[in-house]
């Protein structure tokens, strides 16, 4: 039997500004990202503690869930095309919509993927 020294891993603190931090960090814009969510804003289809995959360069439509600046903050929303315009919406209705201005330049990444973590068959794709 051998000794097996645990490996250690490099834990950085969370960055002050994320804007900041994306521009700095070592990934082309175009890389795809994963993020945790967190809350219940997108409950039922996205459970807090979920992992989704984040594509910078992926076509935003109506009905595609993004990652938006909106509000001075990023947010996850289903981005929804109406009447005015396009809007970010919860799933959970509890939540509000939040209108998008003009274009989609809000939109800054569409979900590829979402998985559970440590369940390798509890994954789903998006297009």
């Amino acid at each position: 039997m051998t000794d097996k020294k645990p490996f250690p891993l490099p834990v950085n603190p969370a960055p002050q500004n994320i804007e900041d931090d994306l521009v700095a960090s070592a990934c082309a814009g175009s890389e795809p990202y994963a993020l945790m969510v967190l809350g219940d804003s997108m409950l039922p289809e996205f459970e807090e503690g979920w992992v989704i995959v984040i594509e910078p360069s992926g076509v935003a439509k109506d009905g595609s869930y993004v990652i938006a600046w909106a509000n001075e903050e990023y947010i996850f929303r289903q981005l929804v095309k109406h009447a005015d315009g396009w809007m970010l919406k919860p799933l959970n209705p509890l939540y509000p919509n939040i209108p998008i201005a003009g274009d989609l330049s809000a939109v800054k990444g569409v979900v590829v993927q979402k998985k559970k973590p440590g369940k390798r068959k509890e994954s789903k794709f998006y297009e």
